[in-house]
């Protein structure tokens, strides 16, 4: 054996009997990880974020104590702040307000079991209109506008009960719109009607067509509803539009509401799939073209958010439909926590907590991202229930959320993360924005990101504000230095909801984005 061979194994013994192990190669530096923002790289317009008053709105909003009312409102509408700059509330831009069919005054024999989702109806069968009805919904209604919500929505789930097949507001099966056939002109009249009476800007008459909204095995069912299938949507629309038209009016009519995102693109039974094809492709009904018809396709969020790769494939898949079907608009019009999601989440029981609210901000910004969406918008935006699908929650005056007859005159509110957590897209992404491109280098898969960190950016051409919004879903902090965009001051405001704070503000330096771990964090600065 020659020296340096003998060296060298002499060397090696020498590493092993200390338990140091052979001689590696240096590790090499990880490549730096950052966001670069390109304000000339534009996607969608937003629109608007919004909620809905659905049911429980005509239990809270008669409440006698106004100060508790006003609380909720100012959670779900204020673009206020405090002295020190805090939100005082998520700034929603649209609200949506439900047309009630008629099932709450029916009481029992409405067949819908619980009275917290029956609703009023302005129309009786005599053809009289009582517009004092649904008072409670008039109130938020009123609370939205006196915070200058730029847009209002009436949305309706069933035809009055006086209309339907059956005499109810659920369906008797079928899988086609629940209505009398001779009666479809009616409700396209008691939807204008209601629509100009209200001054709501935008009206969706069908609501997650695809599901048979009818009752179980004991005759009773949940809630109001009906299936409707493509053709049932084509009808009802075209009616709306004729009579929306002679009136001149500037009300525009939202269709869809799908009751998941695949619909849009996918087969679903009794011809209620295929959406974008059918309703708004060339060799479809073509609605856009139609007056008082808003070129957009509205779809609900619910069940392609598990796993990941189903959460982004879906949104892909949905955005390259509506480019083949002449790219309307996309909204996705409602989403709360729902059944079981991969086993991390469930809408029971109630969950008020960062990691739902990261859950929240990580569907928001992969609709915004992926499908272009350019509204976004919530289900209940109040509740009384043990379930997670609220922004605003209420308490029994007891403290007990069971005992929902104590809340139907008062009760405690109380807020959540998935609140302030949409209030970190809702408050500060304001209707005219647009999307700019913004890349996260060394991280640019999608499906990677939506299980750790993501980050989109807004930009208002006038007042040269630019927004972003961090999500980081780790337990870790992330750091990423920013370029691409030259800020005034070098400066930005940042607004964290993480455990422990909602949208709390601070003044950062204008070179990184740092996330806390677990947290969404919204940055707002101007650019030169």
């Amino acid at each position: 054996m020659n020296k340096l061979l003998l060296s060298t194994s002499l060397l090696l013994f020498s590493c092993l009997k200390e338990g140091v192990g052979p001689l590696m190669p240096a590790p090499q530096p990880e490549l730096e990880k950052k966001a670069v923002v390109s304000l000339n790289t534009t996607y969608q317009t937003i629109h608007s974020f919004g909620a809905s008053d659905c049911w429980t709105a005509k239990f809270i909003g008669t409440w006698a104590d106004e100060v508790k009312k006003n609380q909720i409102a100012d959670l779900l509408f204020s673009t206020d702040t405090t002295a020190s700059g805090q939100p005082r509330g998520i700034g929603l831009s649209l609200w949506r307000m439900n047309i009630g069919a008629g099932s709450f005054e029916q009481g029992d024999a409405s067949n819908i079991t619980d009275e917290w989702r029956r609703e009023e109806s302005f129309l009786n069968a005599q053809g009289q209109y009582d517009w004092s009805k649904q008072a409670g919904s008039q109130w938020f209604l009123n609370a939205a506008r006196q915070r200058n919500v730029p847009y209002t929505l009436g949305f309706s789930i069933s035809a009055p009960v006086f209309m339907t097949v059956n005499g109810k507001a659920f369906s008797p099966g079928g899988g086609s719109l629940n209505i009398e056939p001779v009666r479809l002109d009616d409700y396209a009249d008691f939807l204008a009607e209601v629509s100009s009476h209200f001054g709501f800007k935008y009206l969706s008459p069908i609501n997650e067509p695809q599901w048979d909204w009818k009752a179980g095995t004991n005759g009773k069912a949940s809630q109001e509803g009906t299936p409707a299938q493509n053709s049932d949507i084509i009808n009802l629309t075209k009616a709306l539009s004729r009579k929306l038209s002679a009136k001149n009016s500037k009300i525009s009519v939202i269709t869809g509401e799908a009751g998941q995102l695949n619909f849009l693109y996918e087969r679903a039974a009794s011809g209620r799939g295929n959406q974008l094809a059918q309703l708004f492709g060339s060799s479809g009904a073509s609605l856009a073209s139609l007056p008082n018809v808003a070129p957009v396709m509205s779809y609900h969020s619910y069940f392609t958010t598990c796993d990941d790769a189903n959460l982004v494939n879906t949104r892909q898949m949905a955005l390259q439909a509506a480019q083949s079907a002449g790219s309307p608009d996309l909204w996705q019009t409602e989403f709360g926590v729902l059944g079981d999601i991969c086993g991390k989440y469930n809408g029971s029981p109630r969950n008020t907590g960062i990691d739902y609210g990261l859950y929240v901000a990580k569907v928001i910004h992969s609709d915004l991202t992926l499908t272009n969406v350019t509204s976004w918008q919530w289900w209940l935006a109040m509740s009384p229930y043990n379930y997670s699908d609220a922004l605003v929650y209420i308490n029994g005056p007891d403290g007990e959320y069971k005992n929902h007859d104590n809340a139907r005159k008062s009760g405690l509110v109380l807020d959540s993360k998935q609140l302030w957590a949409f209030g970190n897209f809702a408050r500060f992404v304001r209707p005219g924005m647009k999307r700019v491109g913004v890349q996260l280098e060394n991280n640019t898969d999608p499906v990677a990101q939506a299980g750790s960190y993501m980050v989109s950016a807004y930009k208002d051409e006038t007042t040269k504000k630019i927004v972003l919004v961090a999500v980081n879903m780790t337990d870790a902090a992330v750091s990423l230095p920013l370029s691409g965009v030259t800020l005034k001051n070098n400066q930005l405001a940042a607004y964290t909801t993480d455990r422990d704070r909602s949208l709390a503000k601070s003044t950062v330096a204008g070179d990184k984005i740092q996330m806390a771990p677990k947290s969404v964090t919204t940055l707002v600065g101007y650019y030169n």
